[in-house]
This record gives C-alpha cells, sequence and structure tokens, in this order.
C-alpha cells in the first residue's frame, strides 16, 4: 500500500502562481513515475504532467510554459509548479504515482488538492 499526500492548493487571482507538493510513504519498492491530473466539474480527469524515475517530463499542452513538473527522489515527492495560472486551471488537482515490486506495478492516487484561480 501507498499513501499519497497532496499540499500546496487554494485560492490565487489570474496571474499568480502556486506550488503543489506531493509525499508518498508506504511500502513503495521502487517509484516508475510520478504525476499530476486535474478534474474540473463536470468533467473527465486530464493528465497535467507526468515524470519518470529517470527524470523525463510530459506536460500537457494546455499548461505548457506555465507549469512545471519536478522531483525529489529521496523524499519520493513531487512538486507542480504553477505559474501564470488562469481561471481555465481551476479544478482538483491530484497525486498520482506508479510504483514497481519486481515485475508487478501498482496504481496509486491521493485525495487531491482544490485549485481555485479567479479572474
Amino acid at each position: 500500500q501507498v499513501q499519497l499526500v497532496e499540499s500546496g492548493g487554494g485560492l490565487v487571482q489570474a496571474g499568480e502562481s502556486l506550488r503543489l507538493s506531493c509525499a508518498a510513504s508506504g511500502s513503495i519498492f521502487s517509484i516508475y513515475s510520478m504525476g499530476w491530473y486535474r478534474q474540473a466539474p463536470g468533467k473527465q480527469r486530464e493528465s497535467v504532467a507526468t515524470i519518470t524515475s529517470g527524470g523525463s517530463t510530459d506536460h500537457a499542452d494546455s499548461v505548457k510554459g506555465r507549469f512545471t513538473i519536478s522531483r525529489d527522489n529521496a523524499k519520493n515527492t513531487v512538486y507542480l509548479q504553477m505559474n501564470s495560472l488562469k481561471p481555465e486551471d481551476t479544478a482538483v488537482y491530484y497525486c498520482n504515482t506508479i510504483v514497481r515490486a519486481g515485475s508487478e506495478y501498482a496504481n496509486y492516487w491521493g485525495q487531491g488538492t482544490q485549485v481555485t484561480v479567479s479572474s
């Protein structure tokens, strides 16, 4: 079992910044990847940014140039620096990780943190 705890969400005005953090704990054998997803009311959950254990990153087109994902492997923590926030970024942001034990993989989700961007 793996637990993910997100923090850093809140209320912000358009153009401002937030930094989300997600710390993983529990039965972590090896982290394959970590990422951030978001879900706005009435919409499907979508990928925002992911990072592999090797450091490769992928950012959604809608956030490229504004958001940056990073990690601290020693702390099993992933971050999402969000700059130039827009009202359309408003959503619940979820942390995700894929962990490996031998050849077995498991997917875990955090409970989410609310990000609200006002005009």
